[in-house]
């Protein structure tokens, strides 16, 4: 069984959310789907359907003037069951780091939510060696104590630029995560990988040791393109 979960990431609308819904009720698989649709659509498409929902982010407050947050116990509120926390996008546009994810996910937990805590390396990182050092600091500072946790491999040079790390590249980041996963006494934690993620690589990407399932981006927007990568495994 694998996890495919879509990151609409500022795109869609409620009538596209339902449509994909009702459309992945009826795909014939055991893998676990999750939509991470904007906030305002979490509302808007029902309870009865196969996929989970899930939340693009989540303020490390519970409640307060923090104009523009969405607590974990809203998000919950609505149905959700999962939040993405520390992508690459929020930390490359709004400057989050890894203490940051850490509380955010920490807020997730408390509130019955499943944080997809979000590591990968710049395109400079990479280029200077520190690939490995900056995965395995993610996972050890972004991971709070107690309660399950997803964790998303995305190398952050790929993510929307069309590029794929080599099979060999996505299996050591894999491994390594696995490893400390494994140290810090949480090694059943499921590992996905995110960047580039189509039905035409999405079979070979998960047949990876230690690819546990992917975090989806663009193609996960419409049912023809995101229910082949769903299908893809068994």
């Amino acid at each position: 069984m694998k996890i495919i979960a879509g990151n609409w990431k500022m795109n869609g609308t409620p009538a596209a959310l339902r449509d994909m819904m009702a459309a992945l009720d009826n795909v014939d698989t055991e893998n676990v789907m999750i939509i991470c649709p904007p906030f305002p659509m979490l509302c808007t498409c029902g309870a009865t359907h196969r996929a989970a929902l899930g939340a693009q982010d989540v303020s490390a407050h519970d409640h307060g003037a923090y104009t523009g947050d969405v607590s974990a116990a809203m998000i919950a509120d609505t149905g959700a069951k999962y939040v993405i926390v520390g992508h690459s996008e929020r930390r490359q546009y709004h400057g989050e780091t890894n203490d940051v994810v850490r509380a955010k996910a920490a807020a997730a937990i408390a509130a019955g939510l499943t944080p997809i805590i979000c590591v990968g390396e710049t395109m400079a990182e990479r280029d200077a060696g520190q690939t490995m050092t900056i995965i395995e600091s993610g996972v050890r500072e972004c991971v709070p104590d107690g309660g399950a946790v997803i964790i998303a491999y995305e190398p952050r040079w790929a993510i929307g630029a069309g590029l794929t790390p080599t099979r060999d590249e996505i299996a050591a980041a894999h491994d390594l995560i696995a490893r400390t996963l494994d140290t810090m006494g949480i090694g059943t934690t499921p590992i996905l990988y995110g960047a580039s993620v189509k039905g035409n690589n999405a079979a070979e990407i998960m047949s990876i040791p230690h690819v546990d399932g992917v975090l989806v981006g663009g193609a996960s927007l419409k049912p023809d393109d995101f229910i082949p990568i769903i299908t893809s495994v068994k």
